[in-house]
């Protein structure tokens, strides 16, 4: 609705308006410049991410934690507290607790990944039953708003995009070790158990962040579809790892601006794209 209400006063105040000109209008609005600058350092860390998860088969993670992030996000909204600051500390309990479920009760990961999950959406939609006041809030959640971003919200996903990355540049070599054989990995000394905690906590913290961008619905796909879209086109895991990245930053700012000129969900847009992507990079390797 605000796109479009922005879009309509725009053609209003400049008469015959060129797509030139809206494209000069469209980059002006500060709340696009935000929607911009917050969803392309999530992409890079969602990219980044995503490589290390699907190598190691922890692609559902995400989607476990993202329903855990719904329970997260409703607690704080029945508190009448900042969901985010709400959901980042349970989000990474969640993570570190499906750890201990698949070391401590002999879980499968995927059956850990499941029970948590289970738990983390009841209480969502219990406390959402309990209090009907904040429904629509919650609802916003589940499918995701880019453009509504705020400043604070901007500056806090950068932070901790930053940080997440930060942290795979200077764990690189460790976290490469783990991931292609964790036995190996032991052997030279390098701490895996430590490792699998930090690689899920990172995530836990990136869905979170990815929640604002895509929903909670569609988390899993911002993790997953840029990686295994990267693997199709080259083998190399560097190479990967940038044509990843590459491939989130695109999708995401294209998005973005499909989103607004077409007037559509942008969460489910920036999806689209990557499955778009995904699709050609199949073909490529086909012809390749």
């Amino acid at each position: 609705m605000l796109p479009r209400i922005l879009k309509k006063a725009t053609v209003i105040s400049s008469g015959t308006n060129t797509t030139n000109m809206d494209i000069i209008q469209f980059l002006q609005y500060s709340f696009i410049q935000k929607a911009f600058v917050a969803g392309s350092f999530v992409a890079l860390a969602c990219s980044s991410l995503g490589l290390f998860l699907v190598l190691r088969k922890m692609s559902l993670i995400g989607d476990g934690l993202s329903h855990v992030s719904f329970g997260a996000i409703a607690l704080g909204l029945f508190f009448g507290l900042y969901p985010f600051y709400v959901a980042v500390p349970v989000v990474i309990l969640a993570s570190i607790l499906i750890l201990k479920i698949s070391e401590k009760a002999r879980v499968y990961g995927d059956a850990a990944i499941g029970i948590v999950s289970a738990v983390g959406i009841a209480s969502g939609v219990i406390l959402a039953s309990l209090s009907k006041g904040f429904n629509v809030d919650l609802f916003s959640y589940l499918f995701g708003n880019i453009l509504a971003i705020s400043a604070s919200e901007a500056i806090l996903s950068v932070a901790l995009s930053g940080i997440v990355m930060l942290v795979i540049y200077f764990f690189y070599w460790d976290l490469f070790s783990a991931t292609f054989d964790e036995e190996y990995a032991k052997t030279t000394g390098i701490k895996t158990n430590l490792i699998n905690t930090l690689l899920t906590i990172l995530t836990a913290i990136t869905v979170v962040l990815s929640v604002k961008i895509v929903g909670i619905m569609l988390v899993s796909a911002l993790l997953i579809l840029p990686a295994v879209t990267a693997l199709q086109i080259s083998k190399k895991f560097k190479t990967a790892l940038i044509l990843g990245g590459l491939i989130s930053l695109v999708s995401v700012v294209f998005g973005i601006v499909v989103s607004f000129f077409l007037d559509l969900p942008a969460g489910a847009t920036i999806v689209m794209l990557n499955a778009m992507l995904f699709g050609l990079a199949i073909l490529y390797k086909k012809i390749t």
